[in-house]
């Protein structure tokens, strides 16, 4: 366990060596290491001799648990800003938080959690009995649960499924599979966010099994990814129950472009060995673009239900990747022009649009059901030289697809633009299809 720490700490100039992880294991053994935040005070009290070696401890615990790394110069704000660890949480928590927390309060949020110990949740509660009191064959009612509230939010309970076996959970959790219907937050049973659950992400369960999300606790004793373990209809248009469907669906219009760069420290360096030869070393480093523009039709009562749960959609996705996307407005079609702002007072001139990079994938939002006045030639010209200029295009539609063939519009749009539903289904279909698509 941890076989490579001594090294990591010894990098930053810390005294650390076998002993320290027979001092992690001999905690672990006697039940003082169910938290990252244990962890940390254990190693703290193993390691730390000095105040000056505090700096140096936590930062090499960061880099070493957390996958934060500091560049020269960085602040512990800037490193953790930047690391993978804090864009999946804040990412997981998109929905906790909302935009009411600035960045300061959002990264003493995460470390607060980072650094949760036992003592903080002050009551571990027995998983062995809250599971003989449960049982696989609950039926779900309402799709929430009877407390409805996460229970980590208040820090203060987490259960311990240590003395159950792996075997029992999975067995337990493909029951309740069969009976869960929707989304869930809260309580000890379901597959879900928040709790003391074995089973989901964001909660307080010691050797349960994570669902998703990051394990901001590192409590899990198995990690399942796939999303075939939240049951969500993905022929359904999005809402708050499939919409973690409907990103990992976006997630496919990644692109990797390569670059290749003079590697100067091993060049001098191997120079060096051949006794004055320097010949140039190359690295080729990977980096991951994606450029989207996403048009919504914000302008009627249709649209009301579903424009925020696509912007909260492609929202997850910018913080999931760091990319160019940009977000304009419309009323029920496309004329000469769209706008920059909800409230469509800020216009942008179409001919500003087309002369963006062909590369844009463009996703356009609205159910296309107009009068037959509306949907002019300007219009029909705008689609047209959009369709020109992005190869990589999609309508996304929320209204089902077996009633499109029922509304004239829709009908003429769809021979213009690729149409899907807004469904995750939908959306992967329309993924798919601009992968295949050059341009």
């Amino acid at each position: 366990m941890f076989a490579s720490l001594p090294s990591a700490l010894r990098e930053h100039g810390l005294n650390a060596d076998v002993r320290t992880l027979l001092l992690i294991q001999k905690a672990s053994i006697k039940g003082l290491c169910k938290t990252l935040g244990d962890v940390y005070a254990i190693l703290r009290a193993a390691v730390v001799k000095d105040p000056k070696e505090l700096g140096p401890f936590t930062k090499a615990f960061y880099q070493y648990f957390l996958q934060i790394d500091f560049a020269p110069g960085d602040t512990l704000l800037d490193a953790i800003l930047r690391s993978e660890t804090f864009k999946k949480w804040r990412e997981d928590n998109l929905d906790r938080f909302g935009d009411d927390l600035d960045v300061d309060e959002l990264v003493d949020t995460f470390l607060s959690e980072v650094h949760l110990t036992s003592y903080d949740i002050k009551e571990i509660l027995d998983g062995q009995e809250i599971w003989n009191n449960d049982s696989g064959d609950v039926e779900d009612e309402d799709g929430l649960d009877t407390d409805g509230e996460s229970r980590l939010s208040k820090l203060e309970q987490m259960a311990d499924y240590s003395g159950l076996s792996l075997e029992e959970l999975l067995e337990r959790m493909r029951e309740v599979m069969k009976q869960q219907k929707g989304k869930h937050q809260g309580g000890s049973h379901w597959i879900g966010t928040g709790g003391i659950s074995p089973y989901g992400h964001g909660g307080a369960a010691k050797d349960g099994i994570r669902v998703g999300g990051t394990g901001g606790g590192k409590m899990a004793r198995m990690i399942l990814n796939d999303r075939k373990y939240f049951p969500v209809d993905r022929d359904r248009t999005i809402n708050d129950d499939n919409i973690d469907a409907a990103l990992s669906a976006l997630n496919g219009v990644m692109e990797e472009t390569a670059e290749t760069k003079l590697d100067l420290p091993k060049t001098i360096k191997d120079g060096i060995k051949r006794g004055g030869l320097f010949l140039p070393e190359l690295e080729h480093h990977q980096h991951k673009k994606l450029q989207v523009l996403l048009l919504i039709d914000n302008g009627g009562y249709s649209m009301d239900p579903f424009v925020r749960m696509v912007q909260q959609l492609f929202r997850k996705m910018k913080t999931r990747f760091a990319h160019d996307m940009e977000t304009y407005y419309f009323h029920n079609t496309i004329y000469d022009r769209v706008y920059t702002d909800a409230a469509r007072r800020k216009s942008l001139p179409l001919k500003s649009l087309l002369d963006k990079d062909p590369a844009y994938r463009v996703f356009i939002v609205g159910d296309a059901s107009m009068a037959p006045y509306e949907l002019s030639k300007s219009s029909m010209d705008t689609y047209r030289k959009m369709s020109a200029q992005f190869s990589r295009i999609a309508w996304l539609n929320p209204e089902k697809e077996k009633y499109w063939h029922y509304v004239f519009s829709i009908q003429v749009i769809r021979q213009l633009i690729p149409m899907y539903q807004l469904s995750p289904k939908g959306i992967e279909e329309a993924v798919r299809e601009m992968n295949r698509k050059s341009i």
